[in-house]
């Protein structure tokens, strides 16, 4: 092999790198996979995994410089010094908000694939088919019987836990033993599921945290800590999975601090040959040379990726021929819902902390109803005990008060929804070229925005919440709405979208790229739709079936 060239490469070291370099290093393809950011190696590198809150300077809370530093991680809870370095330098990577955006970035190997929230869900057909029924966006290239097996077999392998539940709108998989829901919530499910006739349901979440022990990894210890790295490796991230199968292949090469800056293209035979890159350390510029490329850099630093490439073929880069690269940007509008308390279980508890909270999916805009909106929304959230909160300054010392404050509060129960947003042509990111970062690279500028479908939504989100809580017999229900801003809830999705015409798409069924069909998108660039469930698991069966796809081709010679 000459140096610099390799069968693959993959762009990313995220959810979807991670397992295109799994996949491709299985098949037997040399690979190489490039990460702009840091190596972080599994165990070593989890720093304050294993700290107590009072070993840390500000018992793990943000300071003022903290704040300066970081004025887009600070809006909301991300911004703590426990893990501040898995999340990116702000200074160092600055973007352009045209509207307010919330762009939560993890640049290191590995990428957010340490610090996501881990609910696992399989989109259905309705979110399939949810486009060509009610004419926003375009048509997915693809359903669910495409996507099924492919499920089941990152499950398999991931590790997902939870209950085969029957939902139609929320498709059973392949799962490990599920986590247990406390006292209060299997009340509660009851009351809403009785109340209903079963047409609301209340579940455990399904999590990628293992239940028991997979593929060399040890089950989850229930200290919900995952955002800082587990030495157990319990959740599912590409250092406590995906990475170490590839590693074993012996084909993988792993080279982290390198900024894929362009995708090198060949015009006459209309295939990528390669990708350009900048060390982040020397500022050295290198190519590498390969039969396929993976982009799995993000949604967002996808896009950036393909609008940098080709450009003397298209002004606006690889992939923009449709019109569509860049544009259709989705995320998941929250942080809204309602909250209360519940009495009646002061003699019960729980064991430990368990990472996951339970589930009601989608119930909205099915079986024939039709809202003031389309689409719909599902609820995140459980039942846990306050602490105690009876502190009075003056009262605040002695044996009585230290006992008090040992005792467990009252119970609460609340949930947030997570609503669909629609893939509107408006909602796009662009290239500021007047703007660079520390590289002198131009940086993404974003203009996207919830409408008047997701504001509608929101209400009943809320009041729905409100409803089923008090069915139940949750007391001082309030309902909220804590306001969003787009990417907040790290869903970024749609910005080179799959289709089935190259005039409205900037993928096809496969993934690949129609003006180069050597290059694959697999991470939440691709998505045609958001559905409400949180979409990780789909990136990883994307990933896993388009380098089958690719890998065929590859043996057939057609790429």
């Amino acid at each position: 092999m000459k140096e610099n060239r390799y069968d693959a490469i993959v762009i990313g070291s995220g959810i979807s790198g991670g397992w295109a370099a799994k996949e491709l290093t299985e098949k037997g393809l040399k690979t190489i996979m490039l990460e702009r950011g840091r190596n972080v190696e599994h165990v070593k590198d989890y720093l304050s995994a294993t700290k107590h809150p009072w070993e840390f300077p500000h018992r793990g809370g943000r300071t003022k410089q903290m704040i300066e530093d970081y004025p887009v991680l600070k809006r909301d809870y991300p911004l703590n010094e426990k893990n501040l370095d898995f999340w990116v330098n702000e200074k160092e990577n600055p973007y352009t908000e045209v509207q307010r955006f919330d762009w939560y970035r993890g640049y290191q190997v590995g990428g957010r694939s340490l610090m996501w929230g881990r609910h696992s869900y399989r989109l259905s057909d309705i979110d399939f088919e949810a486009n060509i029924r009610d004419g926003h966006g375009i048509d997915w290239p693809i359903r669910y019987k495409d996507m099924d097996p492919w499920y089941s077999y990152v499950e398999r392998w991931a590790g997902i836990s939870g209950n085969r539940d029957g939902i139609a709108v929320l498709p059973d998989g392949d799962y490990l033993p599920p986590m247990e829901m406390n006292v209060v919530e299997k009340d509660v499910a009851d009351r809403i599921k009785e109340h209903y006739n079963g047409k609301r349901q209340f579940i455990i979440g399904r999590t990628a945290n293992i239940t028991a022990p997979h593929h060399g990894r040890v089950n989850c210890q229930y200290q919900k800590q995952c955002a800082l790295g587990c030495n157990f490796g319990a959740y599912f991230s590409t250092q406590s999975s995906t990475l170490p199968a590839a590693v074993a292949t012996g084909n993988l090469t792993l080279r982290p601090f390198s900024i894929v800056t362009r995708i090198l293209y060949d015009k006459d035979t209309k295939l990528a040959t390669g990708v350009e890159v900048l060390d982040a350390e020397t500022h050295q510029t290198y190519e590498y040379f390969a039969d396929v490329v993976f982009v799995c850099a993000s949604a967002l630093n996808s896009a950036w990726i393909l609008m940098n490439s080709a450009t003397d073929i298209w002004e606006d880069g690889l992939g923009s021929s449709s019109g569509e690269l860049g544009h259709n940007v989705m995320d998941h509008h929250f942080k809204c819902g309602a909250r209360g308390t519940i009495e009646g279980y002061e003699d019960r508890y729980y064991f430990g902390r368990r990472p996951t909270g339970v589930y009601i999916p989608r119930f909205r805009n099915l079986n024939g109803e039709q809202r003031d909106y389309v689409r719909g929304f599902g609820y995140q959230g459980g039942a846990n005990r306050h602490r105690w909160d009876g502190e009075v300054a003056e009262m605040s010392v002695g044996g009585d008060w230290k006992d008090a404050i040992c005792e467990p509060g009252p119970w609460q129960i609340g949930f947030t929804a997570f609503g669909e947003t629609l893939p509107y042509h408006d909602n796009r990111i662009f290239l500021d070229p007047d703007r660079k970062d520390k590289w002198g690279l131009p940086t993404l500028a974003m203009d996207c925005s919830i409408l008047d479908n997701e504001e509608k939504m929101r209400i009943d989100m809320m009041n729905d919440c409100r409803e089923m809580l008090e069915v139940a017999g949750v007391k001082n229900v309030k309902t909220f709405d804590q306001g969003y801003g787009f990417g907040q809830s790290i869903h970024e999705m749609g910005t080179a979208r799959m289709g089935n015409d190259p005039k409205t798409s900037v993928l096809n069924k496969h993934n690949q790229i129609w003006d180069a069909k050597n290059v694959f998108v697999t991470d939440g660039a691709s998505m045609t739709s958001a559905s409400c469930v949180n979409p990780s698991l789909t990136y990883m069966a994307m990933t896993a079936r388009a380098v089958d796809f690719a890998v065929r081709e590859l043996k057939r010679r057609n790429l």
